[in-house]
């Protein structure tokens, strides 16, 4: 399902345009958290009520075979690939995708951003942008068709179709592959923002033609403070080889909070430059990676100068402070 993302090559502050020589400090600091897959229903459940604990805004990522019945499945192509494979798997009953359906229009009515993962779970790094966009349009089809095709037609919410045309704003490529042909499909699908990026520590994020890329930051983690993307995938390969170890979960827990936490601080008490954090649907080493997330939460996001916010709600923020101003590329805090 995975590949360790410490071996792609990192998006640093060097191939980013340049940003805004002195960018205004927020009054609050940004922490956006966000989802990838966002299948397992009992974690859909478990993230919504996280979320109202805390208070935060989540952003989930959806994997769109996880909508696929077997009828579906059967006709999904990726490019490149033969008819009913994905790297993630589908759903495993209509039943499974009903409950799934209903927890995502909930969130979204929550005000959680629901965005896009692609289909599959495939590596596109050499796909072309006509074939990024035969992804993008599998996507939309998948989800504008999900209820009928699990006999919810007369229980699908009035606005989805809207939803899934206009609502859904946000990417984060399978395995931060990125290419310039990706870009391209993005722009012309309408997409607002990227998530795909790694930065070297947080940097704010930047709006190139339209397009505001966010970038998952390296930080400093365990003993001898060693970078690593900020992601529970990555610190699992680093904790324990990717292969599960619940006996030291508590170990691995402390860990990536103190982590998490210096990072926040570190912006929180200084530049306050936007946080990110990603997780996946899965609850690695004993759910580990879940605890140090609710701790974090727990801990800042009911702060008054601390938002914990969507993607989608952080550009909406940067378009507001933004209006009036022009040029092709800007620092969106």
């Amino acid at each position: 399902m995975f590949r360790s993302f410490c071996v792609l090559p990192l998006i640093l502050a060097a191939t980013l345009p340049a940003l805004a020589a002195a960018a205004e400090t927020q009054k609050q600091q940004l922490l956006l958290i966000s989802f990838d897959g966002a299948h397992d229903n009992a974690l859909w459940e478990k993230s919504r009520d996280m979320a109202k604990r805390t208070g935060a805004h989540f952003t989930y990522f959806l994997s769109c075979t996880f909508l696929m019945n077997a009828e579906a499945r059967k006709a999904y192509q990726a490019p490149g690939h033969k008819k009913g494979r994905s790297n993630v798997g589908f759903a495993q009953s209509d039943g499974e995708i009903r409950t799934r359906l209903g927890h995502i229009w909930n969130a979204h009515l929550e005000g959680h951003d629901i965005g896009s993962h692609a289909c599959g779970h495939f590596d596109g790094k050499d796909w072309t942008k006509a074939e990024w966009t035969a992804e993008f349009r599998t996507f939309r089809q998948t989800l504008t068709s999900a209820w009928q095709r699990v006999g919810l037609k007369d229980q699908q919410p009035a606005d989805w179709q809207d939803f899934v045309t206009h609502g859904i704003v946000g990417f984060r490529a399978p395995y931060l592959s990125i290419s310039k042909a990706l870009t391209d499909a993005e722009k012309a699908d309408g997409f607002v923002y990227d998530a795909s990026l790694v930065t070297k520590g947080p940097l704010p994020p930047v709006e190139q033609d339209g397009l505001v890329r966010f970038g998952l930051p390296l930080i400093p983690e365990g003993p001898q403070q060693r970078p690593v993307i900020g992601m529970d995938y990555n610190l699992f390969v680093r904790h324990s080889v990717g292969i599960e170890n619940a006996s030291r979960s508590q170990e691995f827990e402390e860990r990536t909070y103190a982590a998490f936490k210096a990072a926040f601080d570190k912006q929180y008490d200084g530049e306050r430059i936007p946080v990110q954090f990603g997780f996946h649907f899965v609850e690695m080493n004993g759910g580990a990676y879940w605890r140090a997330l609710d701790r974090l939460l727990s801990d800042v996001c009911h702060r008054q100068d601390v938002a914990c916010v969507t993607y989608a709600d952080a550009v909406r923020r940067m378009r507001d402070g933004e209006a009036g101003k022009t040029g092709g590329t800007q620092s969106a805090f």
